[in-house]
């Protein structure tokens, strides 16, 4: 019998259109049984095609936590998250990424390459590397930017899930990070590849407090206590840096500084301290968590 992938879409429900091409490039899925559903974050789920089941949260409670409620609805030892705005073409898409996991046991989770919708030139940020290159060039990563993820379920419940305090920003981040301690790579599987339309990203006041806050929060979570002052020290350096070559963008480190001391003062959550045989690996691999 061909394996099952449990398959958890997120969304808010006000990207109709988006939403059923999404669901529609997983239904088309060939050669495994897609245990799909589609998380409403603070809405109701309606007009679902056949085969794809509903869960409505009541609030929104933030993409992390979202995507961890559709988990527990779901089946099969492996699992795939997919937003809303994004989609595959190919329809051995999953097939392939399980084929990969079968030829590779040392992989954890894989981020596919994303591509515009359009063909159009993709952003550099969509490659999850220090190092971007060439996105046709696969390769280790340290961060997943979460739009499209597959990974063992096993590999997912040890990680803890995702990071459900984060609300947003960072939380891929993390998993990559937990996958990593788990003595397996977070890996960028330029082959398999995923579709999102290029837009301009916003940048608000939320964002850059919840930026800020986040980094904190991972370094607390995560980081050996040694390296969690240099993590965040490397990052503060980084937005103050970004900012002052931007002018225009100097208004945005009050919120970010507001965000980096609340990061300090609040709780962050479950504590996990990465072994320092993760932190040789990841160094050796090409990115030391302090950078």
């Amino acid at each position: 019998m061909p394996p099952t992938v449990g398959v958890v879409v997120l969304t808010q429900g006000t990207r109709p259109a988006e939403l059923g091409r999404a669901l529609a490039s997983v239904l088309a899925q060939r050669d495994v049984v897609v245990d799909i559903v589609c998380v409403g974050n603070g809405w109701a789920p309606v007009g679902l095609p056949h085969g794809v089941r509903g869960l409505g949260l009541p609030e929104n409670i933030g993409i992390p936590a979202g995507r961890n409620a559709g988990v527990a609805e779901t089946g099969g030892d492996f699992l795939f998250f997919l937003d809303d705005d994004e989609y595959v073409e190919s329809e051995t898409f999953l097939a392939d990424a399980l084929a990969l996991f079968r030829a590779d046991p040392t992989l954890g989770v894989l981020q596919p390459r994303v591509r515009t919708i359009d063909d159009s030139p993709a952003p550099r940020r969509w490659v999850p590397r220090l190092r971007k290159g060439d996105p046709a060039r696969s390769s280790a990563v340290f961060a997943l930017i979460e739009g499209a993820i597959v990974m063992p379920r096993s590999v997912f419940e040890r990680a803890g899930g995702w990071a459900a305090p984060f609300f947003y920003a960072h939380e891929g981040i993390e998993l990559a990070w937990r996958v990593w301690d788990q003595g397996l790579r977070a890996w960028y599987a330029a082959e398999l590849e995923a579709r999102h339309p290029n837009v301009p990203t916003t940048r608000h006041t939320d964002f850059y407090w919840r930026n800020a806050r986040n980094r904190v929060w991972l370094a607390k979570r995560n980081l050996p206590g040694v390296l969690v002052p240099l993590y965040v020290a490397t990052w503060t350096g980084v937005q103050v840096l970004r900012s002052v070559r931007s002018p225009g963008t100097l208004g945005t480190l009050r919120p970010w500084f507001a965000g980096w001391v609340a990061g300090w003062r609040e709780k962050a959550g479950e504590r996990r301290v990465m072994r320092w045989r993760t932190v040789w690996r990841m160094t050796i691999a090409g990115r030391p968590p302090v950078v």
